[in-house]
């Protein structure tokens, strides 16, 4: 049986450097469009894993929401930002141009 969160970790370890996605994306490419909140939950306890770029998954607005999860209250962003993403107020700026959909991307 396959397990969820391990598939939403080997889409997520296809995001490329400077591209990002979002909960539901990587949900819809699953087959489980409803289950953008589980992706969210797999992301969270992803955060020990150093080969799950966990920080190029954002809400649906390019809202940083998973943040808190991180070591430090900034390092999301910070991570963001040094693949070459501007954020202002926990939002990525240009969000719609570094959207990477894995349903067009993975065919």
């Amino acid at each position: 049986m396959k397990n969820f969160f391990n598939d939403v970790y080997e889409v997520v370890r296809l995001i490329p450097k400077g591209r990002v996605t979002s909960y539901g994306a990587i949900a819809n490419y699953l087959g489980t469009k409803m289950s953008a909140r589980m992706v969210g939950w797999a992301m969270n306890a992803a955060h020990g894993l150093s080969d799950v770029p966990a920080h190029r998954v954002v809400n649906r607005n390019g809202l940083l929401t998973g943040k808190h999860h991180f070591s430090t209250p900034d390092a999301m962003q910070t991570m963001l930002e040094a693949e070459g993403h501007q954020v202002k107020n926990d939002q990525i700026i240009a969000f719609k141009q570094s959207f990477w959909d894995p349903s067009k991307e993975l065919i």
